[in-house]
């Protein structure tokens, strides 16, 4: 299957939507959760056109990864988090609903959790902890 370019997370990539973003260089974009389930749910997302992981080569794929370590420890410190899940979904039958491989950091126990893409979040309340993430970076 194509990548379709119309995705969301590839429009929010070409500033078509907007997203309350945390980092961003030249090969990755992080960004805060809209729907998230729990507070400080932020995503990584490379900038390569790639559906799963799977489909990802794998110089994004480890450069991505740096990215999601870097964020996550921001995240950790930013939010006196006690834990993150890192998820990553790839494939609908998986659970992805979004198709662009993207990565969870979820600061929360897994026990805690609420469900994937469920509703929508306070937007206010969002920014604010992607600004105590971002001064973390």
């Amino acid at each position: 299957m194509a990548y379709d370019d119309q995705n969301i997370f590839a429009r929010i990539l070409r500033g078509e939507l907007p997203a309350i973003k945390v980092y961003e260089d030249d090969h990755v974009l992080a960004f805060m959760d809209i729907m998230p389930q729990a507070d400080g749910h932020t995503l990584v997302i490379p900038k390569t056109p790639a559906e799963t992981l799977l489909d990802l080569p794998a110089d994004a794929a480890a450069y991505t990864i740096q990215i999601v370590q870097k964020v996550a420890q921001a995240i950790e410190k930013a939010l006196d988090a006690k834990g993150i899940v890192l998820m990553q979904l790839s494939g609908t039958a998986a659970g992805q609903t979004v198709p662009h491989v993207h990565f969870h950091l979820i600061p929360s126990s897994i026990h805690e959790l609420g469900r994937h893409a469920a509703q929508m979040g306070n937007q206010e309340k969002i920014a604010g902890f992607a600004e105590k993430i971002k001064a973390a970076l």
